[in-house]
């Protein structure tokens, strides 16, 4: 049966992400830049003539029913497929980040049995399908940086600075997961920020905007806090990224010479339950 190997799907950082308002329907209204990372998930993705869907884990054991499944499932259900698929995943983005670990593996398996199930569909067919699984899905099925604005579901292609893509990133997980209900629940959080626009970005984007997400964190975690004091104290910067509860610092140009890995222990973080890794900016497939 027909089958691909090998499928990387990249976590994400948000660069900045600011919350502009809030829909009748309680969903809030972001605007964030949205870009991928050399931090991946890899998977493994077989065709099955029963129409079974399974998942078998290589790495650390999943939910149930996680979002890969659910990807796999939404998409039979509305082509009408009769084929199945069993999907093999090498989980090694951390759960609970904000680094859309889960969100890039839903994109991976659409795309993926787009291809293996014949169905050749264009990626606006499938991004209903996408934002059904999630806010983040939809960039991820695009996979490229991106401007996003909305609930997730206005996404526009956008175009870094080569010194982005030249710049190393250190990312530090404290062992906290913070649930996203709390955060977008919590009083601390704004929902009024100013709408951004992309040239104010473009011309300092290292710097522009916050995270108005990294507040409520704070409050619902210390190790969220301790992890952005480590960073800005270590690399001048830091920065959460999603609602957390992962933190990321750009590196200075003689850090990005002296660094060529990043771990806990090199802040001074010697609890093993805490990941860290050097990444770099992906200009997308």
């Amino acid at each position: 049966m027909p089958s691909l190997h090998n499928l990387k799907a990249p976590a994400k950082l948000n660069l900045f992400l600011h919350v502009t308002g809030r829909r009748d329907d309680g969903y809030h209204l972001l605007q964030s830049v949205f870009v991928p990372i050399d931090w991946c998930d890899t998977l493994h993705i077989e065709t099955r003539a029963d129409g079974a869907l399974q998942r078998h884990d290589l790495g650390p054991r999943l939910p149930p029913d996680d979002l890969c499944l659910r990807a796999a499932r939404l998409l039979q259900q509305h082509s009408g497929t009769p084929m199945g698929a069993s999907i093999h995943i090498d989980k090694q983005v951390p759960w609970g980040a904000g680094m859309g670990g889960g969100s890039s593996d839903a994109a991976c398996v659409l795309r993926a049995l787009n291809e293996l199930w014949g169905l050749h569909w264009p990626l606006a067919r499938l991004a209903p399908l996408a934002l059904q699984l999630g806010a983040d899905v939809p960039f991820f099925l695009q996979g490229r940086p991106a401007w996003v604005e909305g609930v997730g579901e206005h996404i526009t292609p956008l175009n870094l600075p080569d010194e982005l893509y030249q710049t190393p990133v250190a990312v530090l997980k404290p062992p906290v997961a913070v649930p996203t209900a709390a955060i977008f629940g919590s009083p601390l959080l704004q929902r009024d920020s100013a709408h951004a626009i992309v040239a104010a970005f473009l011309a300092a984007p290292k710097r522009f905007g916050h995270n108005d997400l990294q507040p409520p964190a704070m409050a619902y975690s210390s190790e969220v806090t301790q992890a952005l004091e480590i960073m800005q104290g270590r690399f001048g910067n830091s920065r959460m990224t999603g609602s957390g509860s992962a933190v990321f610092s750009w590196l200075e140009p003689e850090d990005a010479v002296a660094l060529t890995s990043f771990s806990p222990a090199d802040v001074g973080q010697a609890d093993p339950t805490w990941v860290g890794r050097l990444c770099h900016l992906l200009p997308g497939p």
